[in-house]
């Protein structure tokens, strides 16, 4: 008989640059949380953990796994003096090929938004890769059930599919380091707000990409509709923070600030400053900030679009229209019913089923599953 096949798993990140987006917080909670297992996970079932990032991000998760440097070259071709029993991309975006003779190869999926916000020609070429990394992959592991139903309409995967929601990171009890607010309508002065610890009060609060598919054009109508509400929007700086302010700039909404490259500690501190979260999205194959948002008890307010009301659940508002009035009444009756019913232990308490260590434990059950059963 021949030998068995060795029992590594090569977890891949692929050439993906960092940790500082949403895919990068994923890979880094999830990543940290399976390298703490990793002794355990050799002494009890002879699994050893390799981790397959850019040379630069070697050693993020210690000395106590292997690691294989992500090239280019490995788009082609993938040849490696090990055999792996399991092969993981952490993201469909994934360019890289799995090693020569690696047994099963397994991808998270985390969402097909290109299908819904490109040209023709970027359709097709996200399409045409993602296609042709189905072909070589044997199982797949989705975000949401959203998420599998997409894969399932649009790609014809009948196989199955396991389901397993991300954790996302409680701020409510990290450092929080307070910001400068802009000086906009509706909004206490930044003195004010910042002296003695006290609440900013008065601020609706949205933070993202700052992307089109993210519906910061239905933000700026509530507020052209609601002048007397400050709304903050906060994202890193790029091409759609300077598109979204020139939009604010040439409407002339002044209840309406900026902020770009807040830190994870200012976030915390305007979630936990904010009255609720803004979150109109047109297109989400999670959405991270809804839980990060519930975490500190606060409502928030969501599109009923995609994998949305899957995250938000039965303790959040949604709007059915875009138009401001009709957003302003669903914050206004939200904001009402949150504060007559005192909803802040409800919303944490479903906030709290999104836990990184429940996500791990999934995976490290499916991992064994596939490799040791």
């Amino acid at each position: 008989m021949p030998p068995p096949s060795p029992r590594n798993i090569l977890i891949s990140l692929g050439e993906h640059e960092s940790f500082h987006d949403g895919l990068g917080e994923f890979s880094r909670q999830l990543c940290t949380r399976l390298a703490a297992q990793a002794e355990g996970l050799e002494r009890e079932h002879g699994i050893r953990l390799w981790f397959h990032l850019k040379e630069h991000l070697l050693g993020s998760f210690g000395s106590q796994v292997n690691y294989v440097v992500a090239t280019r070259a490995q788009r082609r071709k993938h040849a490696h003096a090990e055999r792996f029993a399991l092969w993981h991309s952490l993201h469909q975006l994934n360019r890289t090929l799995p090693p020569e003779h690696t047994d099963h190869r397994l991808v998270t999926v985390h969402d097909l938004n290109f299908l819904y916000f490109k040209n023709w020609f970027s359709r097709w070429r996200d399409m045409r890769r993602i296609r042709a990394l189905m072909a070589r992959t044997d199982e797949i592991v989705t975000i949401t059930h959203y998420v599998e139903q997409d894969v399932r309409q649009h790609l014809g995967w009948r196989r199955p599919i396991q389901t397993i929601h991300n954790g996302v990171t409680d701020l409510s009890g990290a450092p929080q380091e307070p910001v400068a607010l802009p000086q906009i309508a509706g909004l206490r002065s930044s003195n004010d707000a910042l002296q003695g610890g006290g609440s900013a009060g008065g601020y609706l609060f949205h933070i993202s990409r700052l992307t089109t598919s993210k519906n910061i054009a239905a933000i700026l109508e509530l507020a052209a509709a609601w002048p007397e509400q400050a709304i903050l929007l906060a994202g890193p700086a790029s091409r759609h923070s300077r598109a979204v302010q020139t939009a604010i700039d040439q409407r002339g909404l002044r209840n309406v600030g900026l902020l770009t490259s807040v830190s994870d500690a200012q976030k915390a501190w305007l979630f936990a400053q904010c009255q609720g979260l803004l979150f109109p999205s047109l297109a989400e194959g999670f959405g991270l900030p809804v839980i990060e948002a519930m975490h500190f008890g606060k409502p928030v307010f969501l599109s009923r679009l995609t994998a949305l009301p899957e995250v938000g659940g039965t303790v959040a508002h949604y709007f059915d229209r875009f138009e401001g009035s009709a957003m302003r009444k669903v914050v206004q009756q939200g904001l009402a019913l949150h504060h007559a019913q005192h909803q802040e232990d409800a919303i944490r308490q479903w906030a709290a089923q999104f836990n990184w260590d429940r996500c791990a434990q999934r995976y490290l059950d499916l991992y064994v599953q596939r490799v040791a059963g």
